[in-house]
């Protein structure tokens, strides 16, 4: 099945088995939303916004083939648990933030990766599925004093250990360290283009989005080695019913494992 989404003149056709979410959790004031900055334009806003829930979308042209990355930003204060597991449903691959100054923001991402896990199983015994759970756990700003540090790596390290598809890394959203290789490392693991971590396309906006228009047919034959990657400025989240008729129709076998709402580039 092909999802289209309009652009200018153009309408770009993403396959449905190449429509992504990913999720990003964990408690307050960690720096999940500077991460995402990071990941979308390259800056760090150092100004503080409490986040309720934010919904991004990238669409990428890889050799060729197109891709759509849902990024969803969760609130840190999680006030409406239903809404929460619904995000963990959903979603196909997943970052938990911690700060590396604060022992309650680790242990709340202990208690995350309890949950992602538990939520997980439960909807893989139900669709008989033997889907891999990508997971990066992230300890944020490694660029405060040692001082300040109140989780140690070698403890953060045990909550991946022996899990091949979960790796931890320290990063620091505010001096862009280790952030590329993290979203490197989580592509790879799941099993997707590496082309899509920040450092490895040539980022475009939409009104110069002529790199994502279909090639003329006689130069279909030349097989394209570019990487592009544009983020859309208007999406909008799927809708919660829209996220629900996606589990039922997963549990249940019915249509595509992949029908999801899609927006409009506009």
């Amino acid at each position: 099945m092909m999802k289209t989404l309009s652009s200018g003149n153009c309408t770009l056709s993403v396959p449905a088995k190449n429509s992504y979410r990913m999720v990003v959790l964990g408690a307050s004031r960690v720096g999940k939303s500077s991460i995402v900055s990071r990941f979308l334009n390259g800056r760090f806003e150092e100004q503080y916004t409490p986040t309720i829930e934010d919904f991004h979308r990238k669409v990428y042209n890889i050799r060729g083939d197109m891709y759509q990355l849902d990024i969803l930003d969760t609130s840190g204060n999680h006030p409406f648990p239903a809404m929460r597991r619904l995000s963990i449903l959903t979603g196909d691959v997943f970052i938990l933030v911690f700060s590396l100054d604060n022992r309650e923001s680790f242990d709340e991402v202990k208690r995350l990766q309890k949950q992602i896990l538990e939520v997980k199983s439960c909807l893989k015994n139900k669709t008989k599925e033997a889907a891999e759970l990508p997971m990066v756990i992230c300890g944020n700003k490694n660029d405060h004093s040692e001082l300040c540090r109140q989780v140690p790596t070698t403890e953060a390290e045990l909550l991946v250990s022996g899990d091949e598809n979960c790796a931890y890394f320290e990063v620091s959203a505010k001096k862009n360290t280790n952030v590329d290789e993290m979203f490197y490392v989580l592509f790879s693991m799941a099993k997707l283009p590496h082309e899509m971590s920040p450092a490895l396309h040539r980022k475009i906006s939409v009104q110069y989005g002529d790199a994502f228009h279909p090639r003329p047919f006689c130069m279909r034959r030349v097989k394209d080695t570019g990487a592009y990657g544009m983020v859309s400025p208007f999406a909008r989240r799927p809708s919660v019913n829209s996220d629900l008729k996606y589990i039922k129709a997963k549990v249940l076998r019915e249509g595509q494992a992949r029908e999801r709402d899609k927006c409009t580039i506009q």
